[in-house]
């Protein structure tokens, strides 16, 4: 037999050096697969997972103090892998400013809805008292100058708040900086004054329960895109009940 030329035996090469590349990415695609199931199922794992703040959101019911009071939440709870996708894993781009409760960040959801994410610190000096007590209410208060709550996550120590996402950021964002407060003509301020007013109104006459926002400031006043003003940051606030009973704890908080 002819002994292979000098192009044949370059063929050969190649062919076991691309045979060999497959080979190999074939298995760093297996690895990669069974690595990104195992981490998924342990992030699904985790989200019922028990902790110290387990019985915060699968309470059904608002109780201080030895007293139940009706309050049945229909509330979306999202997995943490959901919230870390859209929050593209909570990228310091992507944050929005820093809360009482801690940092809070913009997002997209699946659907293409825009989200503000409000996360629980562990340094906070809120704890879930004050985070049971937002979830509670803002999940049943329902008015056009209230922020609307679309979720809650609870997975091991993260404590997450989902929130309808606010283009314009608060109103201390406009009033003091000197160039963007002339955006805010007289009858933009009067909307948004009459706006606050009406939430207000809502909150100490119309709902339910007479609620006490106790944490009322321009940073708190979150504006859309059309400028109508929402309060926000009901973790200071006290409930009371028909007969003028505080249903709340009491406690000197807010600024």
């Amino acid at each position: 037999d002819a002994a292979p030329s000098k192009s044949e035996k370059k063929a050969h090469v190649i062919i076991a050096v691309a045979v060999s590349i497959c080979a190999l990415a074939a298995i760093i695609a297996l690895v990669g697969f069974f690595w990104w199931r195992r981490k998924r199922t342990r992030a699904r794992q985790s989200v019922g997972a028990p902790s110290k703040w387990s019985g915060v959101l699968h309470s059904r019911t608002l109780t201080s103090e030895g007293t139940s009071h009706g309050a049945d939440l229909d509330l979306p709870i999202y997995d943490l892998e959901t919230i870390a996708e859209a929050t593209q894993g909570f990228s310091a781009d992507n944050k929005l400013g820093e809360g009482g409760y801690g940092p809070v960040y913009k997002g997209t959801l699946e659907d293409g809805q825009e989200i503000a994410v409000k996360t629980l610190s562990q340094a906070s000096t809120q704890g879930p008292d004050e985070f049971k007590n937002e979830v509670m209410l803002i999940a049943k208060l329902q008015h056009r100058n209230l922020v609307r709550l679309i979720g809650c996550c609870i997975c091991g120590q993260e404590k997450i708040l989902i929130y309808e996402y606010m283009a314009n950021k608060s109103l201390d964002f406009f009033l003091f900086d000197k160039s963007k407060s002339m955006l805010l003509d007289w009858q933009t301020r009067y909307r948004i004054i009459e706006g606050i007013a009406r939430g207000l109104l809502y909150l100490h006459q119309d709902s339910r329960y007479r609620i006490v926002h106790r944490d009322l400031k321009t940073s708190n006043i979150l504006l859309d895109k059309d400028m109508t003003p929402k309060i926000s940051d009901f973790g200071m606030a006290r409930i009371f009940g028909g007969d003028d009973s505080e249903i709340n704890t009491l406690r000197v908080v807010g600024t």
